[in-house]
Parts: structure tokens; sequence; C-alpha cells
């Protein structure tokens, strides 16, 4: 296990600054994801740290040395790829061994470390066969053996599963958070799919612009984002307009007070909701002390199996999703009927409406 140290990196394409200032510290033995739109430097991060890219500025430590200047084949980190990138003409054990062979490993070594390491991501019984003869996630766990039994100080993940069925992706997922325990390696995952994020990461690191926009546990992302682009690419978001008077912002579909924000005027605050967090109810409905209510209509219902997705529209014309466990009582509603959703005060978020606008309350 080592840890990474990422200090000052700036990364340009002529005039185009693809990385600006990135400053990371990954502990040793954690699982820490890359996430963000395509093309917000992302997997020229993880290249850099590989050694397949040069920075222009800044430094990478591994275990508190400096790795500048090595090849990546002396940088001792292993790196998986989306494609799988296996030998196609050569069986399962030979291409886990190959990497070791390279490194000119004792035959008798390397025969034990291979069947090790097919024990570990459970391909002990497949080592005869040719990766033609595989499933696609069979194919992603032989390319994540032959990064791992080189025993590297870090692991490098680019997409991986992308190339994957919804189904076996999940399923994998937990199958490379598990190996990834069991070994204990310092492990650097790029994704750009929120779900996949929060539920293998120790640490989530949203990208945007060539900019670390937060870097923090994915609870902290999803319940605390400090940004209006982490609110809105991690999970769903309402936004809601809002008027002022005297220094108070009131929400427009209601006429409630939610905030006080001197300094600001009512377009330069956006308020935002979670979907899960809205309550959608049957007619008028007197909210409790903590509830605001916003009187709307509905405009569609999705039962979607575990959930059920409410669209509705407020008098103000502002449209609201929801999302919420099987109610038979609201999928049996007609578009137009009247509802009220209803929010507590506490679920509510204040951005500066700009893309990346701060959080302010």
């Amino acid at each position: 296990m080592a840890s990474v140290e990422i200090k000052g990196i700036r990364k340009l394409y002529g005039d185009v600054v693809a990385l600006s200032d990135i400053n990371i510290s990954i502990p040793s033995g954690s699982f820490f994801t890359l996430l963000g739109p395509s093309g917000c430097g992302k997997t020229t991060l993880l290249r850099t740290i590989a050694g397949f890219h040069d920075q222009n500025a800044g430094r990478i430590e591994v275990d508190g040395k400096s790795i500048e200047g090595l090849p990546a084949y002396r940088r001792d980190v292993g790196m998986v790829f989306q494609d799988y990138a296996i030998f196609p003409h050569i069986s399962v054990r030979d291409n886990v061994a190959f990497g070791l062979r390279q490194r000119k490993v004792l035959a008798s070594d390397i025969s034990k470390r291979v069947a090790d390491v097919l024990e570990v991501v459970q391909l002990g019984a497949f080592a005869d066969r040719m990766p033609h003869e595989l499933s696609g996630g069979q194919q992603q766990r032989v390319g994540l053996a032959r990064a791992v039994v080189i025993r590297p100080k870090v692991l490098l993940m680019d997409e991986p599963l992308s190339n994957l069925d919804a189904r076996l992706r999940v399923d994998l997922r937990a199958e490379l958070r598990r190996i990834q325990r069991d070994l204990g390696i310092t492990t650097v995952y790029v994704t750009h799919d929120q779900e996949e994020a929060l539920a293998m990461s120790d640490t989530v690191c949203v990208m945007h612009q060539g900019v670390i926009q937060q870097a923090a546990s994915p609870l902290d992302i999803y319940l605390r984002p400090e940004n209006r682009f982490v609110a809105t690419f991690v999970g769903a978001c309402n936004f809601m307009s809002l008027s002022k008077e005297g220094g108070q912002f009131s929400l427009k579909s209601s006429g409630a007070r939610v905030f006080d924000a001197a300094g600001f005027n009512a377009t330069e605050i956006a308020c935002a909701v979670r979907p899960e967090t809205l309550r959608v109810a049957s007619g008028h409905v007197t909210p409790s002390p903590e509830e605001i209510a916003i009187p709307a209509k509905i405009l569609d219902v999705s039962f979607i199996g575990r959930e059920m997705e409410v669209l509705t529209i407020t008098d103000g014309g502002e449209q609201l999703k929801s999302l919420a466990r099987p109610d038979p009582a609201i999928i049996e509603l007609a578009n137009g009927s009247s509802v009220t959703v209803l929010v507590k005060r506490d679920d509510l978020a204040f951005f500066e409406a700009t893309e990346v606008g701060r959080r302010v309350g």
C-alpha cells in the first residue's frame, strides 16, 4: 500500500488548460474516484499519474517519493483499461503472467502468484481458457488480475465497467470493491457514472473543466455539495425561483420565507431540492411546522418498480419532480389533478445562480 500526493499539477494542450492546479492527497489503501463529465480532465489526470502524459507543472509523489521523470513501466502502478486490453491469442494464465515475465520473476514464483490472484478474482477454474471463451465481466477480471499480480503500489482504473451491460456493472462493481479491500491496494478510479462512484468509493473527487469542484466522502458529496455543479451532476435537483423583500427570500411558488441573504438579488440565488425529499399528497394538505406546502397539478406519474416518479407543475409554471415509494393513491391520479407538494425547510439548499456557484445556505 502507498499514499499518493498530487501537488499543483497543471496540464496544457496548446492553449487549452486540461488540468488546473490539481492538489489531491490520497491515503494509503483507500478507494479514490475521479468523477465528472466527458472532457473534465479525469482521464488526463489518471494518465499523468501513470506516466503516459507529462504535466507542465507540479509533482506527483507515491509513498512520499517523487516519481518525476520515471517512465510508466518504472512507476510501480497497475493499470486497468476500459477495453480490457488483454491479449486475445494467449490463455488467461499467460495473460496474467505477462507482466511478471517482463519483470523476469522466477518461473516458480510466477506460477504461484498467478494462481493466487486468479483465485482472488474468482477465475481459478478458467486459467486455461482463451479470452474469447469468457464473458465481458470475466475478461475485465482478467485485466484486473494482470494489473494486481505485479503487486503495484497503486492501482489505476480507467472506466473499467463502461463497456458492460447495466446489471453486470452493478455486480462487478461490488466484486471490484471486495477485491480492492482484500488486497488493501491504493486505487484511483475514473468514472462518469455517479451511482458507481457513490457506491464504491471512500472519497469522490468531482471534476469540471480541469478543476476539482469538491473531494469528500460519498455522503458529503451528495448531502452537502459545495457548489451548484456538484449538486446537479451528482444526483438530480429541482430548482425553484425566489423573490426578495427586505433581505428575505421567499419561494415564488408558495410565498414561504426560506432564506435570509443580505447582499444578493433574487436572480443571484438558486434554491435546490432533491426529488426524493419531496412528498406529493392528493388535494389540499396542511403542512407540518417544518414543511412548506406548494400547490401544484399532476403532469405525469411513472411507476418504475421500487419507486414512482411524479412530475408536477406549480401555479407559477415551475416543474417539480419527486421520487418516492409507490403509492396507489398517487399513481392512479389523472393528469391535471390538484396535489400539494411538501418539502421540509431543512432539505432546501441555496447556491449562487451560476454553473459552479458556491453554496450559500
